[in-house]
């Protein structure tokens, strides 16, 4: 009885918080997927609504166009979290040395996370600029090259281009995670690798890295679920051009809402990523259990 009654108690408190939640998210989230099945159109005049069933889906399966920007954003999410993942532990493995201005550097590194995602977008669009920035500018006066490049301008370079500059903003949150994890690795277990001969590398191979892998996990799934929506920095820098060549599936979606002004279509796009998406969370969450799993036995 007295269960029971802590257990009504719990809900009571959770319901508040419970019901606002689900006004912000459920609510849109039911709204969006009912209109995938129709063939809503945004218009100044209203205009009937008809239930097509499954037409959208079917058209955005087979749509090359979005496969094609799916097959984009695939690529930037790989990249970008890939060198995020290596250049962020890397960070945290010097950070974590004894050296002197080592508060000053560690303070430093956070300074391209804490900018705001446009800002940082403006600026490294002013870095790539064809005639006065100073990417440029650096790579000529080094003779790297022999004339200056359009570098967002070009559809072979300009998803590279944003990748550099997404992978600048958001390494020093995998630094900080991993620096973190690595306060709390034992000590007496690399001195006793070291003794027995293991080299620095070995040492982190087999030691560092696994005992870090936790809470690096969490960081790289959460960057890559993050990574698989991206839009702001690809609409602020290059508009989805040149050629739609950064044109990735938020940024199609967004063209479909917008642009086309056809909502039922867009919606479904939609649906189909937020499902791609909780298809990468379902990943971590077994990946961690069967990590939780292995560490309790």
């Amino acid at each position: 009885m007295h269960g029971r009654r802590q257990k009504r108690e719990k809900w009571i408190l959770l319901a508040p918080a419970v019901a606002v939640l689900g006004t912000i998210t459920l609510l849109p989230l039911a709204n969006t997927v009912w209109l995938s099945f129709t063939d809503t159109r945004i218009s100044a005049l209203p205009t009937p609504v008809h239930f097509i069933g499954l037409e959208n889906y079917i058209f955005a399966l087979t749509d090359p166009d979005f496969q094609d920007a799916l097959l984009r954003t695939l690529y930037f999410t790989i990249v970008s979290v890939g060198l995020e993942g290596v250049l962020g532990v890397a960070a945290a493995v010097l950070l974590n040395q004894k050296f002197r201005g080592q508060l000053l550097l560690r303070a430093l590194i956070i300074l391209p996370w804490a900018v705001p995602t446009i800002v940082n977008a403006v600026a490294w669009r002013l870095i790539y600029h064809p005639d006065y920035g100073a990417l440029n500018s650096l790579l000529f006066q080094l003779g790297l090259i022999s004339d200056y490049q359009s570098w967002i301008g070009n559809p072979a370079t300009a998803l590279n281009m944003v990748i550099l500059a997404d992978v600048w903003k958001n390494f020093p949150l995998v630094a900080y995670v991993a620096l973190a994890a690595l306060q709390t690795v034992p000590g007496d277990l690399e001195k006793a690798a070291a003794v027995e001969g293991a080299s620095p590398w070995k040492r982190f191979w087999t030691i560092t890295l696994p005992w870090i892998s936790g809470p690096l996990l969490v960081v790289m799934v959460l960057r890559t679920i993050e990574a698989f929506r991206v839009f702001d920095i690809v609409y602020v820098m290059t508009g989805g051009g040149p050629a739609d060549s950064t044109k990735t599936a938020s940024f199609y979606i967004y063209q479909e809402y917008f642009n086309y002004l056809r909502s039922g279509s867009g919606a479904s796009y939609a649906v189909l990523l937020a499902g791609l998406s909780a298809v990468l969370i379902l990943l971590y969450y077994t990946r961690a259990k069967r990590q939780g799993q292995g560490a309790a036995g």
